[in-house]
């Protein structure tokens, strides 16, 4: 890890002995079990360092609020039967969460996390949940049940039911990445793509002086390596893009295979045949929740959230369904695809 960031310097460092003319800079990074790419045209490259350690400081803080692995975050004392005061992005995540909750008619929910916890990662806990477990954890889900209030200290608190969670894990990348977008922006640039986990936010135009071009991964079983086996290329701007899917995470139980994706209207998998959905949206956060709203739907409720949002230009979709053996693809019209499809 040392030594990848010491090339991340030199390559800044590079940038900035390029003078002051606008120009377009690669910054890299490590935040939330992965890496982070940032390409941008800036007013002056002296200024990458710069860039760099907000970025960095953007993303640990986000870290620090809303992470699940960070033992010391607001998210661990939350869930682990503490009250602490919120900060601004716990406050944010959970005011959008409940919108996005309720778009998707309750199939993207982060309060789901009891249930998560119920079928372990993996089928980790060695055995199938009974219905009277399912039942009781679905008791704690629904993010009506999950309220922002003021305490009389002036501090937020999240008024939530006793013994239940919230998990980010479904939108916490793509705010991310919304929140990188805007330090950005403070920086001068009105031409960038961030990408983080596969979540990606873009503005403007690319150095080629066109589009961004995004590669969408084909979704077959064992594709573990993003970038790998292609199914098209889409070329964007001014939006946030995201792709989830189920064929690098699904379970096999006694001759069965069991989404990860637990739906949290049934507290079960999914069963459709799905395999995965790209979403463009006004920014990365709602694309990001939505695309997982997806993978819970399946292809025709999908094609219904997409009608209910009444031709909007800002949003698109990109799904693949079917057998590993024989795709198939419905999107959005207007898509610039490179398969012309």
């Amino acid at each position: 890890m040392k030594i990848r960031n010491a090339l991340v310097v030199a390559l800044l460092l590079l940038a900035a002995g390029c003078g002051t003319k606008p120009q377009y800079i690669r910054i890299t990074g490590f935040a939330q079990g992965g890496e982070y790419q940032l390409t941008c045209q800036i007013p002056d490259a002296r200024m990458a360092e710069s860039l760099k350690k907000a970025v960095d400081d953007t993303l640990a803080a986000i870290d620090w609020s809303v992470s699940g692995y960070n033992k010391g975050s607001l998210l661990t004392k939350v869930n682990s039967g503490s009250n602490p005061p919120l900060d601004d992005i716990f406050v944010d995540l959970v005011l959008l969460s409940k919108r996005l909750w309720r778009e998707s008619g309750g199939a993207f929910d982060p309060s789901c996390a009891p249930l998560f916890d119920l079928w372990g990662f993996g089928f980790t806990n060695g055995r199938m949940p009974a219905d009277a477990e399912i039942e009781q954890a679905m008791s704690l889900v629904g993010m009506d049940r999950y309220n922002i209030v003021e305490g009389e200290d002036g501090n937020r608190y999240l008024d939530m039911p006793a013994g239940g969670k919230i998990n980010f894990n479904a939108i916490a990348q793509g705010y991310s990445c919304d929140a990188v977008a805007r330090v950005v922006e403070r920086f001068g640039s009105e031409n960038y793509l961030v990408s983080l986990g596969g979540e990606i936010v873009c503005r403007g135009r690319s150095a080629r002086g066109d589009e961004w071009r995004v590669w969408i991964d084909r979704p077959q079983d064992g594709n573990d390596t993003a970038g790998e086996l292609k199914q098209d290329v889409i070329s964007i701007s001014d939006c946030g893009l995201v792709t989830s899917g189920n064929y690098r995470k699904f379970y096999v139980v006694d001759g069965r295979k069991y989404s990860h994706t637990i739906d949290p209207r049934t507290g079960r998998p999914v069963t459709h045949d799905l395999l995965s959905a790209t979403v463009l949206a006004e920014d990365s956060s709602t694309a990001d929740a939505l695309a997982t709203a997806m993978m819970v739907l399946g292809v025709e409720r999908s094609r219904q959230l997409v009608a209910s949002w009444g031709g909007n230009p800002s949003r698109g979709a990109y799904l693949v369904y079917g057998g590993q053996d024989d795709m198939k693809v419905w999107h959005t019209p207007g898509l610039k695809l490179e398969s012309g499809n």
